[in-house]
């Protein structure tokens, strides 16, 4: 009996002994990069255990403005001391001296380091080229002078540029052929996103020091510095970002308490995208636990008004719209009286410039009457439904997307809406099913300002090295599909100008702006109450200066009441900003 006993416990200690050894081999040999569930690196570890390092460089490409100004990212020269010149008699006070404060400020900081410190931190202080010559022409260990890279603590354009962030999975799904560490940096959202594969990180570069257990030296005071064998990396993505304009748009969104909209600014001639702003903010500690992660111009909304452009174009060349023609404009689209708005007779070019509903929602009707797709085909003619961001081959990719967030527009959901006269009615004036970006807003009336000409609206005009060579260049490309004609397009060019001329114009308002503007207002029905009212998304669309068109602008104000969040001084606040630049300029 003591007998089995005991070879049942042998047996135990040998399976004990072999799990051990299973579970050793799996950790030394076998999981060295992968181990458990959480896929942990065991060897980045080890060598994290063992090494005191200071980030120069995380390795991810950054992003330029137009002119080559940094956006997201900027590298600062700043004096890096490493700990362990607390154990050593080193020259402080000539280093002092070089920078200009007193030794103590040093002293200070290295003792209060758990590891490799720049000075200053959180405020990092900024040497001088001067500066970082003489330090480092004394060749100290532990102490350099080097440009590291640091966010920018005013970040424009930030759902444009997106997010990035620390994936495993979806760093293998997207480079499953490559070799990365498992903190390596991915795109998630924007540009970020859209470009990952420029922007993903060749490696860091660091300055890296050796340590045993308890922190001492292991290979003496030696600190080595560390980066990716290409010297062409990391890479740059120039947007069409104007940096200036950019900080002038965001800072008049904030200041007129645009909670949830924005503004999208074109340059007409080339179609670029000038500035961008979305809202709410970015929550960069929590992206994604509300919608400040989303980019609320390439995102659909209801239109109103604004869609009667589209609504126009068709009439125009269906010939509904005769001078001597008028319309009951103290009329709903019911044919009811509209308690609201008694605009009297009005005709075609009127109606628009007053947005009186019932014009528009007769001429749809009429339109619906001999062919049900025409709606739909305008809106197409004028980029409003599909994306409008700059797609194409980019080296093996052959549908390469610059805003891949984007959202494509349209105007009914099923064959049957189309046929009906109450929901063409209501899609006439942009409520109903009608959806757009207000990306896709802004390029119709850049559209519209060349003559009928459509192009893919771009965010990004290069690629680029290290070094400033172009490794790829986005030429600007025409929008597929029909056109509307430069008739039609005149025609839309003087409704436009007159909203703002007209005596009752919605777009009054513009009249006396320094530059010329003709567009087109927009006060939607969301459908959606708040504090027991309804709620409205408030647009402007136009182009200035009206005479040579250089510029197009939208502006919106997202599930506001009725009487709240005008967005008229907006639009005239960024059309004033943006003279004065020119004039500047």
């Amino acid at each position: 009996m003591r007998e089995r006993r005991l070879k049942v416990c042998l047996a135990f200690i040998m399976v004990g002994i072999a799990v051990l050894f299973a579970r050793l081999a799996q950790i030394q040999l076998i999981s060295t990069e992968s181990f458990s569930k959480y896929e942990i690196n065991l060897l980045e570890g080890s060598v994290n255990q063992r090494t005191q390092e200071m980030v120069i460089d995380n390795g991810r490409g950054n992003f330029l403005d137009r002119f080559g100004e940094p956006l997201i990212y900027e590298n600062i020269p700043v004096l890096i001391l490493f700990p362990f010149l607390n154990h050593l008699d080193w020259p402080v006070e000539e280093v002092a001296s070089v920078i200009g404060i007193p030794k103590h400020e040093i002293l200070n900081t290295l003792e209060n380091a758990d590891g490799p410190v720049a000075l200053g931190t959180p405020d990092p202080y900024l040497l001088s080229k001067d500066e970082m010559d003489a330090i480092n022409e004394m060749k100290i260990p532990g102490v350099f002078a080097v440009e590291r890279k640091y966010p920018l603590s005013n970040t424009q354009a930030e759902q444009l540029i997106g997010i990035t962030g620390e994936n495993s999975s979806l760093l293998k799904e997207r480079y499953e052929d490559k070799e990365f560490t498992s903190r390596t940096l991915v795109g998630l959202s924007g540009l970020e996103k859209s470009f990952d594969e420029f922007l993903v990180g060749e490696g860091k570069s660091k300055l890296v020091y050796h340590v045993d257990g308890i922190g001492s030296p292991l290979f003496g005071i030696n600190v080595k510095y560390s980066e990716p064998a290409n010297p062409f990396y990391p890479i740059n993505i120039r947007t069409t970002i104007d940096k200036k304009l950019q900080e002038v748009a965001e800072n008049l969104v904030d200041k007129h308490q645009i909670e949830d909209g924005g503004l999208v600014l074109l340059d007409i001639e080339t179609n670029n995208i000038l500035a961008m702003v979305s809202r709410p903010h970015l929550n960069r500690k929590n992206p994604f636990g509300d919608r400040g992660v989303e980019n609320r111009m390439l995102k659909q909304q209801i239109p109103g008004s604004v869609f009667k452009t589209v609504t126009a174009a068709a009439a125009i060349d269906y010939g509904l719209q005769p001078p001597s023609r008028s319309f009951d404009c103290d009329e709903n689209i019911y044919g009811k009286p509209d308690p609201n708005y008694q605009h009297g007779e009005l005709n075609f070019t009127q109606s628009f410039a007053r947005s009186c509903n019932r014009t528009f929602a007769d001429l749809a009707k009429e339109l619906k009457n001999k062919d049900p797709h025409i709606i739909e085909e305008y809106a197409r003619k004028l980029s409003l439904t599909g994306s409008v961001g700059w797609t194409g081959t980019v080296f093996h990719t052959e549908q390469f997307r610059q805003l891949a967030d984007e959202e494509m527009g349209r105007v009914f959901k099923s064959e049957n809406a189309s046929k009906d006269d109450n929901f063409v009615a209501l899609s006439a004036i942009g409520q109903h099913e009608v959806r757009v970006t207000p990306l896709a807003v802004a390029n119709m009336m850049a559209t519209i300002a060349r003559g009928g000409d459509k192009q893919m609206v771009k965010a990004v005009e290069s690629v680029e090295y290290r070094n400033g060579t172009k490794v790829f260049g986005f030429d600007e490309k025409k929008l597929g599909g029909d056109n509307i004609s430069p008739f039609t397009a005149q025609k839309l060019q003087k409704l436009l100008r007159e909203v703002v001329l007209d005596e009752d114009g919605t777009g009054r308002w513009f009249r006396d702006l320094p530059y010329s503007v003709a567009g087109k207002s927009g006060t939607a029905e969301t459908g959606i109450m708040k504090d027991g009212k309804q709620t409205h998304n408030k647009w402007f669309a136009g182009y200035f200066p009206y005479e040579n068109p250089k510029y197009a602008l939208v502006v919106v104000n997202l599930g506001v009441h009725t009487n709240e969040g005008g967005i008229n001084p907006l639009f005239a606040g960024m059309v004033e900003e943006v003279y004065r630049f020119d004039e500047e300029n």
